[in-house]
């Protein structure tokens, strides 16, 4: 069994919680998540099973969408709601009040593109091994360092007295908690993330997503040999390289892709490519049936190394392979 599942996670339990669900519920071991979603967000959290998990990388780096519920006014330790009750700061209700969605939008606007941001005291992040998280529940937080992170775009979809509602399309890395604090504080008032919800990591969206009791039912029927929607569930492990460079290799330079060695495919057929490509880009390399076979990176002159190969498996679920 190999391949990503889409799955929609629900508040109160962290990612790690979903993939040690989803291990019990297949049997198989190597599993893994891309992108770490705190307890109190909910929404889209990938999950690789067999070896897709030697793709997560390719979704870490996709772009992300979120839905979040900002409270201004009010500025927490852990910068959304789960220390509310222990508020480092609180801004007068009438100066919240007083705040113009014309002021909003236009802070907010100050936010798009790249910048660096300082991530949350609260965060996994590590210096020294050791989680930001830990240090400050010990009252000791660590000094990060701000970290460059980009924000595609920000938009405020509605305003109900303090609490506003943003939609949040970033890159890797972005924390929409310190979106939220720091547009708090630009504002004056201070704020966090009262709710918040993951709607898109790269090509898997909410609409899709499965709740996770569905998902763990399907796997454990499947792994009992009960009918299940199983393929319906489980997407081929290049849903996650849509967009990548294809070679088809013959019989030949499938065997030598599985050795290891590097090919030189003849002709030079790679889709997605208008021009000689530059050295170091990575394609998705496919049997003639349509399987995915590696990942591999071009060396110049045509030469191809394969730098991630994968076992023999029927053929791919997206076969023939889009581009």
């Amino acid at each position: 069994m190999r391949g990503f599942l889409n799955i929609d996670k629900p508040i109160g339990i962290t990612s790690f919680d979903v993939v040690r669900a989803i291990r019990r519920a297949s049997g198989v071991k190597r599993v893994g998540h891309a992108g770490t979603l705190d307890p109190l967000a909910t929404g889209v959290l990938p999950v690789a099973i067999g070896d897709a998990t030697r793709l997560i990388d390719g979704l870490v780096d996709a772009r992300k969408a979120y839905r979040a519920e900002v409270t201004l006014g009010v500025e927490t330790a852990t910068d959304d709601a789960e220390a509310e009750h222990e508020a480092t700061s609180r801004a007068p209700d009438e100066t919240v009040a007083a705040l113009t969605t014309a002021a909003i939008e236009l802070a907010l606007a100050t936010f798009v593109g790249e910048s660096m941001q300082l991530p949350p005291a609260f965060s996994a992040i590590k210096q020294a091994g050791q989680p930001a998280y830990r240090a400050a529940r010990r009252g000791e937080p660590l000094e990060l360092a701000p970290r460059p992170v980009v924000a595609h775009a920000l938009r405020l979809i509605k305003r109900r007295g303090p609490v506003l509602v943003i939609e949040v399309e970033c890159g890797k890395g972005y924390y929409v908690r310190a979106l939220a604090r720091d547009l708090g504080r630009a504002l004056g008032v201070g704020g966090h993330v009262s709710a918040l919800r993951r709607t898109r990591v790269g090509p898997f969206e909410a609409a899709q997503a499965v709740p996770l009791d569905v998902a763990t039912e399907v796997l454990a029927a499947s792994r009992a040999g009960l009918p299940a929607a199983l393929d319906v569930l489980l997407h081929a492990p290049d849903a996650v390289l849509v967009g990548w460079p294809v070679i088809i290799l013959d019989d030949v330079a499938l065997s030598d892709v599985q050795m290891g060695r590097v090919v030189h495919p003849e002709p030079r057929p790679l889709s997605g490519v208008d021009t000689p490509p530059a050295v170091g880009l990575k394609a998705r390399a496919y049997a003639a049936d349509g399987a995915l076979a590696a990942i591999a990176e071009h060396q110049g002159d045509w030469d191809w190394h394969p730098v991630r190969v994968f076992a023999p498996l029927e053929a791919s679920a997206s076969t023939p392979p889009e581009v």
